[in-house]
Parts: structure tokens; C-alpha cells; sequence
């Protein structure tokens, strides 16, 4: 018995030392040893891959720090270097933002700062305006939904350009920014708008006579979802027994956001949008529960309505829930993310943002580049464009206001 005891422990000994052994030359396989004056070090074989990937950008920084004859800033080799490679992508979405560009990107999530007021997005490889904020100076500019900036300060810009093109619209307040435009039916043209403070106000609601309630959405802030939800007490309490929510040159915002909003129509666990990645790997969002279900529904969408506002007009679509007004939407239907913690190797204030998914209705439709269609299309007239605004002849309005009411029981 004990010859066979001691058997088993030296087989069971030899297997163990085998699994270490293994797994030790396992480890040692993910490195590449490196002999250097000082020693060896070793390196992962991911890096080594990176760096024999790049090495032609480590030739590049060896000539330049050889021959150049000015000063070299290595920071700004390193800003240089990131954004030609996102640049290279060729998604206007993905880029990457030095530490002062992404400040400015962070500030329109946050609250006010100091521009245009003015959301633009990318179509057909052209930036376009997707919407002014009320009071800006890009409105009192003259500047509409749809024109197509050409040039930001004398640069010309285009699609590949957007955050770039956004940097140079922001800056100090009361400097000027002159932007060539061209808009259809007329042509190319030149505007000077002055740089102000932008108070971002994502919300606004009133009672538009004793049963239909309105509420304006400008955006999709980080106040938005609760703001929202509080105006609906609100109209509640004043009687509201239809609702007429106004997207219009909404151009969208937080995801968290718009589920938290459009959770207030949709039955609780009901899905709301769902995300698929590179390796079809499926998010779903859920909603939260609210308190206007079953409320009688009329949105106002426009060309303007984008990102977020299409996960919030496709899902009440789908769910037939409300009814779309106005024209169709601008058709943004992929999703970002931005690194710049830490954890995500961003510890200079700088920053990634990267296309990473496409995000799904419902009912599995994906809308980018081609936008959620009105239940009742009704135009906004191209006269009433640029004057001051007036609902009482605004026909999308007036046609959303007479659904409203044929809602109520």
C-alpha cells in the first residue's frame, strides 16, 4: 500500500510539474526578449507586433530628430501622428482629440460654453448643419438646418473635417467666425457670426390650450431625461390629456438619455434599441418604466432629428405608439464611445472617440443613412426658412396640434 502511495504521489508530482512547465512556456510564448546594453527585457508580442506594424512611424521621428532643422515638439508629433490615423479610417465619427479639442467636445454634454450654437454632422462626405440653437449667434446668423459648411475661417473643410471644423467655430467669446455656406437654391455664400456664451436649455414645455400639452426637446444633455420626466408632471397637473413632443433639429446626445425618456411611453423591460459591434455582439436597452404610458403621442420630426432622437422616434414607431409628423430624419444610426481615462491609457486629457456599433429599432432596423420616414409628411416651407419663427403658420405644427386633438377620448 505505501509503494502505491508513493507511486501516486510522484505521477501526480510529474503531472503537476508538467502543467507548470507548460504554462510557463505558454507565458514565456506572449513575450519577445529583447537584449539591450543593460540586460534583456521583455516586451509582450502584441507590442513587438505594434511596433514592427509602426515602424515605419519610428523611421519618420529618427530622420526627423536627425535632419529637421527647427525646434520639434514631440507632443505634437504624438497629436499628429493619432489623428492621421483615425484620419485614415475614414469614418468622420472616429477621431482623435487633443486635450483642448476634446474640452470643447466635453462642454456640449455638460452645459454652457462658449461658440456658435450650432450641431453639424456628416453627409455625403460634407459637413452639414443639422440644427441652431434658439438665440444663438449662428441663428441670428441667418444659418438653417441643412446648409453645408464649405469653410471654417478660410480652411475649407469637409466630411473628414468635423472635429476639427468644430474646434475653430468655438473660442473666445465675442471673436467673429466667418463660414462660406452653400445651401440648395443658392448657391455658395458667405456669413460672420460672433462667438457667445451658449446656454444649453434641452427642455421646454407649456400647455397649448386646456388638453394638449408641448414639450420641446433641443438635445440630449445630461439633464435632459429628468427635466423631460418633470415636465410631464408638470403638464399633468395642468390638465394634459394628449402630448406633442417637438424633435425637430434635435441632432441627439446621451444614449442613457433617450432610454431614460423614452422610457416614460414604453413598458417597462420593453426593448428600446439595441447595439450590434464589429463581432455582432448584441446590447440591448431596456426601458426603465415611466409614468405617460399610454398618453396620446405626436412627434415632430424634421431633416434635423438625428442620432438619439431616431432611437426615440423609431422605437415609438415600432411600438405604434405615437404619430410621426413633419419629413424624415437625417439618418444617423452607429454609436460612439470616447476613451480618455486612465484605465484606457488617456492620462493627458486627450481622447478617442470611435465608431464602435450600429444600433437597431425594435424591430431590427437599422436607419443610417437613410433616416425614419413621418407618418404624415408635411414640409416646412422653404419662404418660412430664416424669418422669424411663428406657429401660427408653421404647418407642421398646426398638423401635429390637429392629430393631438383627434387623440383625445
Amino acid at each position: 500500500m505505501d509503494k502505491k502511495k508513493s507511486k501516486w504521489k510522484r505521477v501526480t508530482g510529474i503531472v503537476a510539474l508538467l502543467i507548470v512547465t507548460n504554462l510557463i512556456t505558454l507565458g514565456l510564448s506572449n513575450y519577445i526578449s529583447f537584449k539591450l546594453p543593460d540586460g534583456k527585457v521583455l516586451v509582450s508580442r502584441k507590442t513587438y507586433e505594434n511596433i514592427v506594424d509602426f515602424e515605419k512611424l519610428y523611421t519618420i521621428k529618427d530622420k526627423l530628430d536627425k535632419y529637421y532643422l527647427g525646434e520639434i515638439d514631440i507632443n505634437k508629433l504624438i497629436d499628429g501622428a493619432a489623428a492621421g490615423m483615425t484620419e485614415a479610417v475614414g469614418d468622420p465619427y472616429t477621431t482623435y482629440m487633443n486635450a483642448e479639442e476634446f474640452k470643447d467636445f466635453y462642454s456640449q454634454t455638460e452645459g454652457n460654453y462658449v461658440g456658435l450654437g450650432i450641431q453639424v454632422g456628416v453627409k455625403e462626405e460634407k459637413i452639414v448643419v443639422v440644427a441652431t440653437f434658439e438665440n444663438s449667434p449662428a441663428e441670428k446668423a441667418g444659418i438653417l438646418s441643412g446648409d453645408i459648411i464649405e469653410s471654417v475661417n478660410g480652411t475649407k473643410v469637409e466630411g473628414k473635417d468635423l472635429e476639427k471644423a468644430v474646434t475653430t467655430m468655438k473660442g473666445k467669446k465675442g471673436e467673429p467666425v466667418e463660414l462660406t455656406l452653400s445651401r440648395e437654391n443658392k448657391g455658395s455664400f458667405d456669413v460672420k457670426a460672433i462667438r457667445d456664451e451658449i446656454e444649453m436649455v434641452t427642455v421646454k414645455k407649456e400647455m397649448i390650450d386646456s388638453q394638449v400639452g408641448y414639450i420641446q426637446v433641443t438635445m440630449f444633455d445630461e439633464n435632459t431625461s429628468s427635466n423631460f420626466e418633470n415636465a410631464i408632471k408638470d403638464l399633468k397637473s395642468k390638465g394634459m390629456k394628449s402630448l406633442i413632443v417637438d424633435l425637430r433639429e434635435n441632432p441627439g446626445g446621451l444614449l442613457d438619455q433617450t432610454v431614460n425618456m423614452c422610457s416614460q411611453f414604453i413598458p417597462k423591460n420593453k426593448n428600446i434599441v439595441y447595439t450590434e459591434d464589429k463581432n455582432g455582439n448584441r446590447k440591448d436597452y431596456n426601458s426603465v418604466g415611466g409614468i405617460a404610458e399610454g398618453l396620446p403621442l405626436t412627434i415632430l420630426i424634421d431633416e434635423g432629428s438625428a442620432s438619439a432622437s431616431e432611437i426615440f422616434t423609431g422605437a415609438i414607431k415600432d411600438y405604434k405608439l405615437g404619430t410621426l409628423v413633419g419629413t424624415k430624419t437625417f439618418g444617423k444610426g452607429v454609436v460612439q464611445t470616447t476613451f480618455y481615462r486612465d484605465r484606457d491609457g488617456f492620462s493627458d486629457g486627450t481622447a478617442l472617440k470611435v465608431t464602435i456599433s450600429k444600433y437597431y429599432t425594435p424591430n431590427g432596423q437599422n436607419i443610417h443613412g437613410i433616416g425614419i420616414e413621418p407618418d404624415i409628411l408635411v414640409e416646412y416651407p422653404e419662404e418660412l426658412k430664416g424669418k422669424t419663427y411663428d406657429r401660427s403658420v408653421d404647418p407642421q405644427f398646426q398638423k401635429a396640434l390637429e392629430v393631438a386633438k383627434e387623440k383625445i377620448k
